[in-house]
């Protein structure tokens, strides 16, 4: 559905808005009957918000039209520095909308802002001024901090753990160096992100090292087989361009991936091997750590809990093209769909 466009509220709207909030609508409906966006109708009722004491000396929170009306004469007429974002309440409605229901990061936010796509609006940000904005309070009213996927900078610390228990497979100290460095693209890490507790479904996640390109796939329940035969249908799919794509693949320990032979194997069985299969060492996520950043993108979506037995795999599918299409920080704020284009474009 499209945005509704800001329109300047007067004193009549004002006043309809009164009777409505008094009749019970919610704020959507009040904003339907209006015509003016969902965020102008709670911003507006703070403006105008008043405990009032009933009869029985119960009190409740109300909007007054002559509270609001004051309230914004007085703003219109205050003196001092104004906010960067001044009047301009489409962006505002823009970055709200972003960050609420499209679950964008504020850094990615800014970095479409500066985009000839958005140019029409005329103003940039820093992502600093947004998280002020948002802890303010004011000017998107429907954000708090709850809403971003990560507060600020952080870095995770991994501790290494060395055992002598030996890999499934060819350990990850084979992999030639040009792969560590992510100077050729092809280069894939794989994992399995968990549903509920108690249910079998589960996602199948690739992720390419140097485009940070995902593949998400739906599978049954975490068997090797299944994993082998997830793979053969996507092989069908790229057909010759599969070696091409996926010069290698690196997994963890878990028993889903103890087929390597199978994962390894072509579909074609005249065609022979069809990638290369590595193994991290035991408890080492930051070998993998291209999956794990991506995995916490996919927790932005179906967090920890979901029963992936009731999610479609249009559902999964939508969830990959948002991935691919995520303006990323650690790309220029590329996507990884236009860095995978470029890379393979020519192979495609």
């Amino acid at each position: 559905m499209a945005r509704a466009k800001y329109k300047q509220l007067d004193r009549d709207r004002r006043l309809q808005m009164e009777a409505l909030f008094r009749a019970g609508l919610k704020p959507r409906a009040i904003a339907e009957q209006i015509g003016c966006h969902i965020s102008t109708v709670y911003r507006e009722f703070r403006r105008g918000e008043y405990e009032h004491l009933n009869s029985d000396y119960t009190t409740e929170r109300r909007y007054s039209a002559d509270k609001a009306e004051a309230l914004h004469q007085l703003n219109a007429t205050a003196k001092g520095a104004p906010l960067k974002i001044g009047k301009n309440f489409a962006v505002a409605e823009f970055i709200e909308g972003k960050i609420k229901d499209d679950k964008y990061s504020p850094a990615a936010v800014c970095a479409l802002l500066r985009t000839e796509e958005y140019a029409h609006f005329g103003i940039t940000f820093c992502r600093a001024t947004i998280y002020k904005y948002i802890e303010d309070g004011n000017i998107f009213p429907n954000i708090t901090n709850k809403d971003l996927p990560e507060k600020g900078e952080r870095k995770r610390e991994y501790n290494k753990v060395r055992e002598k228990k030996e890999p499934r497979g060819r350990s990850i100290e084979e992999r030639e160096p040009e792969v560590d460095e992510r100077k050729e693209p092809g280069h894939w890490e794989m994992d399995s992100v968990l549903g509920k507790k108690g249910t079998k479904a589960r996602l199948l996640v690739l992720s390419e090292r140097v485009t940070r390109s995902e593949i998400i796939i739906k599978v049954q329940d975490g068997r090797a087989i299944t994993v082998v035969r997830a793979l053969d249908r996507l092989e069908r799919e790229l057909g010759d361009l599969f070696p091409v794509i996926f010069k290698s693949i690196t997994c963890d320990n878990g028993s889903e991936f103890a087929n390597w032979a199978g994962i390894e194997r072509s579909v074609w069985k005249r065609k022979g091997q069809r990638t290369t299969v590595y193994f991290c060492h035991p408890y080492t996520a930051c070998e993998r750590g291209t999956n794990e950043n991506i995995n916490r993108m996919i927790r932005r979506h179906f967090p920890k809990g979901t029963d992936f037995g009731k999610v479609t795999a249009a559902e999964v599918k939508r969830v990959e093209r948002w991935i691919n299409t995520y303006p990323r920080e650690i790309l220029g704020f590329s996507s990884s769909a236009d860095m995978f284009a470029e890379a393979f474009g020519r192979a495609s």
